[in-house]
């Protein structure tokens, strides 16, 4: 496969559509190519999204179906209650940076009506001598996530798979641990899920093996 089909096969690698040998070969090219690792990552909400339609659309239904108005209105008005929400946010965060810079950083600490939520785990794992932290932040449209790992058992590729509490899995981001090195590395990535929906956090390779688990908050 050249390198331009393999660019084009990020979406149908983030919707799990290719085969098990093109999507094996897909993840080699990740690990050599961050535009596409961040990509991947961007097909988080859309690949949440088609994963609930599929769970809640009955057996009967064909695959085909086309929605009906009402179903269409209720899309219509669920995207523009986000687009209002990400507006707010926007102008939130320009009018507080206007009045730090008139006033000081002692306006830092007033409360905000749409304040994130954050939360910082982590864990070692005793077998593999894996250790992570994950800070993870609310947003609109999920979780947005920082990773820090110490991983000295490489070279080998990587996921971060956040587990909801129905048992879906989605992952979060993914990278190449380097030869033996055990530095801390960071890696940004983001979920659909929101952070209550989230059990857990995994840390396998790309071929399954399990490296270490964090237990959301």
């Amino acid at each position: 496969m050249r390198s331009l089909e393999r660019h084009r096969d990020v979406a149908a690698y983030a919707l799990g559509v290719l085969s098990e040998a093109e999507a094996f070969r897909f993840e080699d090219h990740l690990m050599e190519c961050p535009q596409c690792t961040a990509h991947v990552t961007e097909f988080g909400p859309v690949t949440r999204q088609l994963m609930l339609y599929r769970r809640s659309t009955p057996r009967f239904v064909h695959p085909m179906a086309q929605p009906g108005p009402q179903m269409l209105n209720r899309l219509l008005d669920a995207v523009a209650v986000r687009h209002r929400a990400a507006r707010r946010r926007t102008v939130y965060a320009l009018a507080v940076s206007v009045v730090i810079a008139l006033v000081g950083p002692g306006v830092a600490l007033m409360a905000s009506g749409e304040e994130h939520t954050r939360q910082v785990v982590e864990a070692t794992d005793a077998r593999s001598g894996v250790w992570a932290q994950v800070r993870t932040e609310n947003e609109v449209y999920g979780t947005q996530v920082e990773l820090k790992v110490k991983d000295g058992a490489g070279p080998r590729a990587c996921h971060l798979i956040a587990v909801g509490r129905d048992g879906a899995e989605e992952t979060v981001t993914s990278w190449s641990a380097a030869h033996h090195d055990a530095r801390e590395n960071t890696m940004k990535g983001a979920s659909a899920m929101q952070a209550d929906e989230i059990a857990r956090y995994e840390v396998r390779t790309a071929d399954g093996e399990h490296l270490v688990t964090l237990k959301a908050g």
